[in-house]
């Protein structure tokens, strides 16, 4: 069998047998969808590079990719862009979270069919407002009243965007009957005990926040799928509505967090977590600017798990419907690389992070570009002929065979 093939299945042998079908068929929609789902392929491949430059440590999200950037309510109800993926997060240093944020502007732009130079044009722009950010010492933000352009455009309308939108999607039916509704695309119904013992564990920690001081109960639970990287992990969406006010109603995302597939080839030492949910959720609390709504954390059944509140709006920019815009897509670029800046300058100094003047200094001493983008572009080239094998594995059964 293929090396690929074998350190894809190795990788997700543990996910729940059925939906790691589901993960596999989502990889082989494009080589973009591929490079989202195979982070343990970038950096088992990075881990094994001589002399790659070396840089600052820094709290990074790990799988920083164009998609890996959205919208969010924050605990003070407002509407946010920023960071919003950290399953792989992790203390290490600085150049790989530059170099993986690189290589998915290469194969992004690849599998758009946009122009090469329009590639290279947006990776050294990356390149130089990140740089530029980070020189300054001070952390910038993205909300409706601070953003430009399409991102601007983008948060006003997921600030319109109102709960009620939410629900209509999600749910059907009054009262007694309230359900979320099942598509067998991105919610499955759940074992009926399963269900039963999910939705009394959320009901128990609803009586002992002070997130919701008891005001809501469960109405409804399913498995949830969504992303790609995640995929065949223990997920679940749970239906909230308010006592007093039926039509007030919540949904809840609930994430089981496991160890970050940078960790067996991270050098560097971490501090002590209380458990991986600790880490994910800490991260977000010291990388983003304001923290997701109701973010915590939740033991089920032997479990760990991310809470957070789902959002009543759209949570990514469609990069494939600005292809032909470039000018929309620089002011983006410029904006994710100015917010990734701020997360590492935020987080300066925490738990073994360099401080706020290392990082000033290294931006201000000069961050190898050429070095960085070079090895970028080659890796696109990389996840390329990786996502081919990936195919051909897939119509030769290989992968389904395995993985079951």
């Amino acid at each position: 069998m293929n090396m690929v093939i074998d350190r894809i299945i190795k990788f997700n042998h543990d996910l729940l047998p059925d939906m790691v079908q589901l993960k596999y068929q989502a990889m082989a929609e494009s080589p973009f969808r591929f490079f989202r789902g195979t982070c343990h392929l970038f950096y088992e491949d990075l881990a094994k590079v001589k002399n790659f430059p070396e840089s600052p440590l820094a709290w990074i999200c790990g799988d920083l990719h164009l998609e890996n950037f959205g919208s969010f309510k924050g605990t003070n109800r407002q509407v946010y862009f920023d960071l919003n993926d950290f399953d792989e997060a992790m203390l290490a240093p600085l150049n790989w979270e530059l170099v993986r944020i690189l290589t998915s502007i290469y194969v992004a732009f690849d599998t758009l069919k946009l122009k090469k130079k329009w590639a290279e044009a947006m990776a050294v722009l990356f390149l130089e407002s990140y740089t530029e950010r980070l020189r300054t010492g001070k952390a910038y933000y993205l909300d409706p009243r601070t953003a430009d352009g399409v991102v601007r455009t983008f948060l006003d309308n997921a600030a319109l965007r109102k709960a009620k939108d939410l629900v209509k999607k999600n749910a059907h039916g009054k009262d007694h009957h309230l359900m979320i509704k099942v598509n067998n695309l991105t919610h499955f119904k759940l074992e009926k005990k399963l269900r039963q013992e999910l939705m009394q564990h959320i009901g128990k920690w609803l009586k002992e926040t002070t997130l919701l001081a008891n005001s809501y109960v469960v109405k409804d639970a399913v498995f949830r799928v969504a992303g790609t990287g995640s995929i065949g992990l223990k997920r679940y969406m749970l239906l909230l509505q308010n006592k007093k006010d039926r039509s007030k109603l919540l949904f809840l995302d609930l994430k089981q967090a496991v160890k970050s597939s940078l960790a067996p080839f991270n050098p560097i030492p971490q501090p002590k977590w209380t458990s991986e949910a600790d880490r994910i959720s800490k991260a977000k609390y010291h990388m983003q600017n304001v923290s997701p709504a109701l973010l915590s954390t939740s033991l089920f059944k032997g479990d760990i798990f991310v809470l957070q509140e789902m959002q009543p709006a759209a949570d990514r920019i469609n990069l494939a419907a600005l292809s032909a815009q470039i000018k929309e897509i620089k002011t983006v670029i410029k904006d994710m690389a100015v917010l990734t800046a701020s997360a590492q300058l935020r987080s300066s100094g925490i738990q073994g992070a360099a401080i706020n003047d290392e990082l000033t200094d290294f931006a201000s001493r000069g961050i190898k570009k050429e070095a960085l983008l070079d090895y970028a572009r080659n890796y696109a080239i990389q996840v390329k002929k990786d996502y081919k094998v990936f195919i051909a594995g897939m119509k030769e059964g290989f992968v389904i065979k395995n993985s079951i």
